[in-house]
């Protein structure tokens, strides 16, 4: 089934030059991964800090593959570096179920 991955993270405007390129390596290598379906990045309009990503994957074995992909990781000790905190990450699947 597959699931949906939203991503917070509060950028402050002077580092948001350096995240934005660090967005853009995680997605391209997203893309070459098993499972991935698609992303996007949004920008808050009442808080310009405020980004969310939402990516979707095939199944959550996936996205779980996925977290532990080491040019992944990489990347993502570089976001948590700048951003000063780890990263928080929240799954969905379609649908209802009991």
């Amino acid at each position: 089934m597959a699931v949906k991955i939203l991503i917070k993270r509060n950028v402050p405007q002077d580092k948001a030059k350096e995240m934005i390129r660090l967005f853009r390596q995680m997605r391209s290598l997203a893309t070459e991964q098993p499972g991935y379906i698609s992303g996007e990045t949004l920008k808050s309009l009442d808080k310009p800090d405020l980004f969310l990503v939402i990516s979707t994957w095939q199944s959550s074995e996936d996205w779980e593959k996925w977290l532990i992909n080491e040019g992944r990781q990489k990347i993502q000790k570089e976001i948590d570096a700048l951003l000063g905190g780890n990263t928080q990450y929240e799954m969905y699947h379609y649908g209802f179920s009991e």
